[in-house]
């Protein structure tokens, strides 16, 4: 899987987790289906906060939800927010599926870094 990150504004901060770790940590958490009408995200703004995107960016986009598995379970923080998976969770309402397969952390782990430019973070495989 290639190097990937969730950011997300914390008190105007911004959190970043490395989505490896979050993989690692969730293995010894139950798994269970999600209706995908529990998730928020689905009618938020996601990838493009701030900006407009462009056609390829839509794409590319389009591209990686047609290539993702949904056989792994997406991602929750204890808030019930997707940290990993949203390609997968728009497949699945492209599929007219009701439930996606889902864990979540109880306690949200530590972010891995803050205020960093995520441009800047490692990329190379894990």
């Amino acid at each position: 899987m290639r190097r990937q990150y969730h950011s997300r504004q914390v008190d105007g901060r911004n959190f970043i987790w490395d989505v490896h770790r979050l993989i690692e940590l969730t293995k010894p958490l139950p798994v269970k289906e999600l209706p995908l009408s529990n998730i928020r995200e689905l009618d938020e703004c996601f990838w493009f906060e701030g900006t407009s995107p462009t056609c390829r960016e839509v794409a590319l986009h389009a591209k990686l939800i047609g290539e993702t598995d949904l056989k792994h379970p997406i991602v929750l923080s204890a808030d019930g927010r997707v940290m990993d998976g949203m390609h997968r969770v728009c497949k699945a309402l492209l599929e007219n599926k009701e439930t996606i397969s889902a864990v979540q952390f109880i306690e949200t782990p530590a972010p891995d870094y803050i205020d960093a430019d995520v441009e800047m973070l490692p990329y190379d495989e894990p």
